[in-house]
């Protein structure tokens, strides 16, 4: 087959190349369910019929002129096949996260004016029930898991006629590869969702380009495991680069049976955000803290080992050896721990801490940073799988065919095949982001060794001291959660003299070190009130203020009881924080921070 134009040119293109029983795979009752590649075909096939069947259509090959189609729904094989069943009737996709509140949905689907929704179980079904009389486009609702009163999916296929599978492949043949894919609408961390216009075009190249350049080699006997949300640009593009690659999706079950998951399939790879890791990664502290005697000591003096580790540089002979060591003592348990079988993990979304980076590769579970906003669908650069093609801390060499350029101030502007058509409905603020045909991204970055890309911060979220001095809050955050004992951390200090910091501790780590220090434990509210837990954090802050020059120093600091989550809006699905949210939820630790400010 020919190079693939459309999306959905993956399906001819695996079974031309490399025909699979498992081409995607999702548990059912208990048991994995494998969809072939050839039914993958079909179903989709008969997806597009069923919607053409229900009126779907494209009067024209225009962005407005052609229907949408929502789905809101966990990760599934379901999900993949509905995205391609929509792009081959013609219609445009617009996915949502399942955790977005119904306001931001009536906005969504009045915006691009949703037809019909696909959603994958009851709680789901009736959210956007409740919505629907708010949409006057929504006609109907369908779901995956059987759910009463509502349509089930299998209705739509069961519409499909030999007549209408005809009819689909006639529509296909009109499908170009610049037409639109999907509308994405991007949460962000402020305002009003914006829909970013992306073309098949757009995520094929991006998907192709990255493709080539990390290198994704076709391996049609490997396996991913995927858990991030498809409708997040990250996951549906490395979904694509999975299928021309011949590698299998096996879609975990929940973020909670993510572990398990991993030691049923044994993947290959996954992708995920630094924030899952970092999870990760305190699990398994914690269950080194517990251990005791020689156990322990050999667990933290492998850590430390880890914590050296850089792939650019030899740490020497005797180094060396502590490693190989260290390896098969300890982390070889990490290993089995991700199902004994990870060729590398890529990650992307936001900041990877430098430690994690270091320690999972130290340990031979090879973790590469990528970067990139939906608006670049997304990847721009990407961490590399060749020799010296890797820097700890950067996010990598831009990927083939990618143009970047840094401006005055840092911003990181790129140019390419793969940049959004634009946003839906809002040509000033498409004319705002694109300019003279580059993308502005809004994020900081400097190039290191004339190669590698290096994020240093948001543009929008720079602020400055009342002392007129700017500080980049993320660098500061980043560095504080290397500590077992934070959870999540924000700095503030816009406009007041000094730098501050709202932070969530570590709640497990802080009840162990409580039980080994004598301080009673009473629950959330009370142990951040204990002067001894103060006086701790304390320590461990000034600790960290000699990484940071004198006006980045963290001055004071509020411990909060509880985490942030997307539930109560203070976190994206992608989880990055909301920081107006923040600040407006805990304003009154804000305001007890600088009552007074003679620091």
């Amino acid at each position: 087959m020919t190079q693939p134009q459309r999306l959905f040119d993956c399906i001819e293109l695996q079974l031309a190349k490399f025909p699979k029983q498992d081409m995607l795979a999702g548990k059912e009752n208990g048991q994995w369910r494998t969809y072939s590649t050839e039914e993958v075909k079909q179903t989709s096939l008969k997806l597009a019929a069923g919607l053409r069947a229900l009126g779907i259509s494209e009067n024209d090959m225009t962005t407005e002129g052609r229907d949408k189609v929502a789905i809101i729904s966990n990760n599934r094989p379901e999900w993949l096949i509905t995205d391609l069943g929509v792009q081959q009737s013609g219609a445009i996709l617009v996915p949502i996260y399942p955790t977005t509140n119904p306001l931001e949905i009536e906005f969504i689907f009045n915006d691009s004016e949703v037809k019909y929704v696909f959603v994958s179980s009851e709680e789901l079904y009736q959210k956007i029930k409740a919505v629907q009389p708010k949409v006057p486009s929504l006609k109907d609702i369908f779901s995956f898991n059987p759910v009463e009163g509502a349509w089930h999916w299998s209705e739509v296929l069961n519409m499909a006629s030999e007549e209408g599978i005809a009819d689909v492949e006639t529509v296909k043949q009109r499908i170009g590869k610049q037409d639109l894919a999907t509308i994405i609408y991007t949460s962000g961390t402020t305002g009003t969702p914006k829909g970013v216009m992306l073309s098949h075009n757009n995520i094929v190249q991006n998907s192709l380009l990255s493709k080539e350049s990390f290198p994704f080699e076709d391996n049609p006997g490997a396996k991913a495991l995927s858990f991030l949300p498809l409708n997040h640009i990250f996951e549906k593009t490395i979904s694509y680069i999975y299928m021309f690659s011949g590698i299998s999706i096996y879609y975990a079950e929940s973020l909670e049976t993510i572990g398990a998951n991993l030691q049923e399939v044994k993947p290959d790879v996954f992708s995920t955000v630094p924030r899952l890791l970092e999870k990760v990664y305190e699990k398994i502290m914690a269950k080194g803290a517990a251990l005791t005697g020689i156990k322990k000591q050999l667990f933290f003096w492998a850590v430390n080992l880890g914590k050296k580790y850089d792939n650019l540089k030899s740490g020497g002979f005797f180094y060396n050896i502590q490693l190989a060591l260290a390896n098969k003592l300890i982390f070889s348990k990490w290993r089995e721990a991700l199902g004994g079988n990870i060729k590398y993990i890529i990650t992307g979304g936001a900041a990877c801490q430098e430690r994690l980076l270091r320690i999972f590769n130290a340990a031979q579970i090879p973790l590469y940073e990528g970067y990139g906003p939906t608006e670049n669908s997304p990847v721009i650069s990407v961490n590399r799988k060749a020799k010296g093609m890797m820097k700890l801390g950067t996010v990598g060499p831009p990927i083939k065919g990618v143009e970047v350029k840094l401006m005055e101030d840092g911003e990181i502007c790129v140019k390419g095949p793969s940049m959004m058509v634009g946003y839906y409905k809002r040509p000033d603020l498409t004319a705002e982001a694109i300019i003279d045909g580059w993308l502005h991204t809004g994020d900081i970055g400097v190039f290191e060794d004339n190669t590698f890309l290096r994020i240093t911060d948001r543009k929008k979220e720079l602020f400055k001291t009342s002392g007129g001095k700017y500080v980049a809050p993320s660098a500061i955050e980043n560095k504080l959660k290397e500590s077992r004992f934070i959870e999540q951390v924000m700095v503030v200090g816009a406009n007041y003299k000094f730098v501050s910091a709202l932070i969530v501790p570590s709640f497990v780590n802080l009840k162990a070190w409580a039980e080994s220090n004598g301080v009673a434990w009473a629950g959330n509210e009370t142990i951040i009130k204990n002067p001894k837990v103060f006086d701790f954090y304390k320590e461990i802050i000034d600790g960290f203020n000699n990484f940071f020059n004198h006006v980045e120093q963290v001055k004071k600091f509020e411990l909060l009881p509880r985490e942030w989550t997307v539930e109560t809006g203070e976190v994206t699905p992608k989880l990055s924080l909301r920081r107006k949210v923040i600040l407006e939820n805990f304003k009154d630790a804000i305001e007890r921070i600088y009552s007074d400010e003679t620091t």
